[in-house]
């Protein structure tokens, strides 16, 4: 993926808050910022270990729930 880029140089008589305002439009409008969200809090698929152990567990917690009711403890 090619990254965007872009370089903000300050004009002739340009105030240091309008450079700023101009900065982060561009900066905005680039969509850099997005993308680094994006991937900052992306979740990496679990593997097929760890998949094939949750359905494990699920089945195991499942079966002493019902000898449990079946007991009348629950």
């Amino acid at each position: 993926m090619k990254k965007p880029k872009f370089e903000i140089v300050r004009k002739e008589r340009e105030t240091n808050q309008a450079l700023i305002r101009r900065f982060t439009k561009r900066l905005r409008d680039s969509g850099i910022l997005i993308n680094a969200k994006k991937s900052q809090f992306k979740k990496r698929p679990k593997s097929v270990q760890m998949r094939k152990k949750a359905v494990l567990r699920k089945i195991e917690t499942r079966a002493i729930y019902e000898k449990k009711q079946k007991l009348g403890q629950i």
